[in-house]
């Protein structure tokens, strides 16, 4: 079949016809929906990522002072064991020679220097104070002598006391620590409250000893009977969030409860946890000071 040149010539004259207007606006609206429901998925995958990487970040903070502070606390009024109780110092030692813990210790006195605390403390006081005994320990195939034992910031001090403070700075938000060098220096950062109660055993030379909580007023001339201590700390975090204005968390005391729009900044409108731990104390609960 052929086609005439007439026939050709019409075909290249028809006018071709792009999209209208109409056809036009209509795309445009249906790419900028797919854009803004792009947006919208970015933002909230965003606000996921940003919120569960708050939450860890108060975890580790919170798993990190927990670590330092139970550290100390374990330690709290330990003494050297003295492996040969009935033999002068540098003799050989038997394993059949009766043991002894020193009941003093140079500079240290397990019923006053283990533990002590403040409960609204001033600028140069302490929330929390522990002690131990440090003293050194041979090393091997060396006439030297070192001691293992460290405070809350890695310190090995030159004294018979190991001792660690701790507090809370309410200007930088901050759980500080003092250790050997006596400069405060920050653990973690973030802090909304830093809480501490007691364990006070008492009735113990009856046989039906009774544990109650104490704050440190209370504890203050029985120190020797505290056989545990219970830390508090409410944690917040990085991230902004958008939540509803009568959103509230419970404070360390269990009852007081606290709406997080209503704060000061940097804490408004960010998440807030309560972390709190029992650390016992293993040569505490005594029934004299002495």
């Amino acid at each position: 079949m052929q086609i005439s040149q007439n026939q050709y010539a019409r075909a290249r004259s028809k006018p071709q016809h792009g999209v209208t207007l109409i056809e036009l606006l209509v795309g445009i609206v249906i790419g900028l929906l797919t854009v803004a429901v792009a947006m919208g998925a970015l933002m909230l995958s965003r606000n996921v990522t940003g919120s569960v990487s708050d939450s860890s970040m108060i975890q580790q903070q919170a798993s990190y002072a927990f670590r330092v502070l139970g550290q100390q606390l374990r330690q709290a009024g330990s003494l050297r064991l003295n492996m040969a109780a009935q033999k002068s110092e540098g003799t050989t030692i038997d394993m059949s020679d009766p043991v002894a813990f020193e009941t003093k210790a140079t500079d240290f006195d397990p019923a006053i220097n283990t533990i002590s605390g403040i409960d609204s403390p001033g600028n140069n006081e302490y929330k929390l104070t522990v002690g131990y005994r440090n003293y050194k320990e041979p090393v091997y195939t060396s006439t030297d002598t070192a001691s293992m034992l460290r405070d809350c910031l890695g310190q090995a001090p030159n004294d018979n006391i190991i001792q660690s403070r701790f507090s809370l700075n309410t200007t930088t938000n901050e759980l500080r620590c003092v250790g050997a060098s006596g400069n405060p220096q920050p653990i973690i950062q973030n802090v909304a409250n830093f809480q501490v109660r007691y364990l006070l055993q008492t009735a113990a030379p009856t046989g039906n000893p009774q544990i109650s909580y104490v704050n440190a007023d209370a504890a203050k001339n029985s120190w020797h009977q505290v056989i545990g201590v219970e830390a508090c700390l409410v944690l917040y975090g990085n991230e902004t969030i958008d939540m509803p204005s009568n959103t509230t968390y419970t404070d360390c005391d269990g009852s007081t409860s606290i709406t997080i729009n209503t704060l000061t900044a940097p804490r408004t409108k960010r998440a807030h946890i309560v972390f709190k731990n029992i650390y016992q104390l293993r040569s505490q609960g005594l029934i004299t000071a002495s």
